[in-house]
């Protein structure tokens, strides 16, 4: 009897320092996963039009996990649904850079609103790549999402 609860014990050992192992990932960053989605348009875009710059930024919580027997809840972060709720009023930096060379250009720098998203527009130039950096804040890691646009020449101007 003794001897089957001892075997018992090393298998429930065994199996929290599974679990301790796969936690690694999220004891390393507690902050959960932020991600930023970039779009913009139209695509392809005429030279000299507005083009929308679009884009959201989410976080998707870390699963509550078992560290040893210590268990570690985000509950205090995170929302029921597993996205965070501090994604408002965070610094979007835009920046663009041409095709075939060039440095990243700043363009525009805005804020999300209360749901992660923003909003911003700026005349298409050139083909090239657009960026949104997230630089992280006490919460949430700094992410970024990219958009890459293909700008084409003159539209004329007498074509109805």
């Amino acid at each position: 009897m003794m001897r089957r609860l001892a075997a018992g014990l090393v298998a429930a050992a065994a199996g929290a320092a599974v679990l301790a192992g796969t936690a690694a990932p999220a004891m390393a960053d507690p902050n959960g996963r932020t991600r930023l989605r970039l779009d913009v348009n139209p695509e392809p875009a005429w030279r000299g039009q507005p083009l929308s710059i679009k884009g959201k930024l989410s976080v998707k919580c870390d699963e509550d996990y078992i560290d040893g027997f210590v268990s570690v809840h985000h509950a205090d972060h995170c929302d029921e649904d597993g996205t965070w709720h501090r994604l408002g009023w965070k610094r979007i930096v835009i920046l663009f850079k041409p095709s075939g060379g060039g440095r990243w250009v700043h363009v525009d720098t805005v804020k999300t609103h209360r749901d992660g998203s923003f909003h911003a527009k700026a005349p298409a130039r050139a083909s090239g790549t657009w960026r949104a950096v997230f630089e992280g804040s006490r919460h949430l890691a700094p992410s970024e999402g990219a958009d890459w646009v293909k700008v084409l020449g003159h539209r004329h101007r007498h074509h109805h």
